[in-house]
């Protein structure tokens, strides 16, 4: 069975407009309706909370500080136009002057425009360099990426964790840099990985390894999504990023080092269920670290219930949704690989009660 991880209704982070960057008065007020319409969202791309992201809001400033004066300087030429020559009566039988060309104008709107593009240019080329080009430092955690229909897949070769869904890695302190590296493949086709906050996209591909990096500073649940359309359920593809102080994350890693519940003592509905479990196809697809389930195609159950998520955050992770998952996966996300088990209400319950206890 196909138990992708966790999900707790997405939190919504408040996103505030950083304008001590900004490219003056004209890009601020362009961009305060943007503000105020999305500043709620927990994946507003203008509250930037890491380099990467703070690198590529930058650069839209500018971007749409050069359009506005563009906007500004075409609209009020024709506006001018409009007015100026506009139709009146007296001028009925007149012919309007003819003008054949004027090498003044036509170098204008020849260089002027390459010159925008040069400038645009360049400044992309800065942020491209700047993001992809830096050498890791040896402070770096290293996580590799791996995308599934539909879900995530999170491995941590340096400290030996794997998990699903729910990537949890280290803020990072700006005067002793701890960023997260992110190495990134796809087992099937082609996904792509955004988290609007932390980076611009990255795409997950089979056979091709792509690489990016994100350091947030505070401590916070960064909400994202598959950005390439990959199948059914595309849209619940979703991505949830757990930054964490250096202390919490140290812990996370070590309750996830150990090996899944194995003693149910007092609790004999889940020693039930995890004989029934390893009965089942189930152990065909899912690890359980210390048991029979050595499986790979779908996620690592082996601390399942800790995740705040299930279904690639797509629901809530209760013991409710875990069972209607069980049952019927495509009852709640149409499209998943995930099949039916078509267990009896007996087994439902004691499998549920057994993997509710995977913490």
């Amino acid at each position: 069975m196909f138990l992708p991880p966790r999900r707790k209704k997405a939190e919504h982070g408040v996103g505030r407009f950083n304008s001590n960057r900004g490219f003056g008065a004209v890009v601020c007020s362009a961009t305060l309706s943007m503000q105020h319409v999305d500043a709620q969202s927990s994946t507003n791309i203008f509250a930037p909370a890491a380099t990467p992201a703070q690198s590529i809001f930058d650069l839209s400033m500018l971007v749409l500080a050069v359009t506005l004066v563009i906007f500004l300087v075409v609209g009020g030429l024709l506006l001018y136009a409009l007015i100026r020559y506009r139709h009146r009566p007296e001028n009925a039988d007149r012919e309007p002057a003819q003008i054949y060309g004027s090498n003044q104008i036509e170098l204008s709107w020849t260089v002027i425009p390459i010159l925008i593009v040069v400038v645009l240019f360049l400044s992309t080329t800065r942020v491209i360099l700047g993001t992809q080009s830096i050498p890791e430092p040896v402070s770096a955690l290293n996580v590799t990426v791996i995308g599934h229909q539909f879900w995530w897949e999170y491995r941590y070769p340096t400290v030996g964790v794997v998990t699903a869904n729910e990537l949890h890695i280290p803020t990072s302190d700006p005067a002793h840099p701890t960023p997260t590296y992110l190495t990134m493949s796809s087992a099937d086709v082609a996904h792509s990985f955004w988290v609007p906050r932390l980076a611009g996209k990255t795409d997950v591909i089979p056979n091709k390894i792509n690489t990016m990096w994100i350091d947030p500073q505070q401590p916070d649940l960064y909400l994202g999504q598959c950005a390439q359309y990959c199948g059914t359920q595309h849209a619940k593809m979703l991505l949830r990023v757990y930054a964490q102080t250096p202390a919490d994350f140290a812990t996370w890693v070590n309750h996830q080092r150990q090996p899944a519940v194995h003693d149910f003592a007092g609790d004999s509905i889940a020693a039930e269920g995890q004989t029934v479990f390893m009965r089942n196809a189930c152990i065909n697809c899912h690890t359980i670290s210390g048991t029979v389930a050595t499986g790979t195609f779908g996620p690592d159950l082996t601390h399942m219930a800790s995740r705040d998520t299930i279904a690639a955050g797509a629901f809530q992770n209760t013991p409710q949704n875990l069972r209607k998952w069980i049952d019927n996966p495509n009852s709640l996300k149409p499209g998943s690989l995930m099949p039916a088990m078509h267990l009896n209400n007996h087994d439902l319950d004691v499998i549920t009660a057994y993997l509710t206890q995977l913490r």
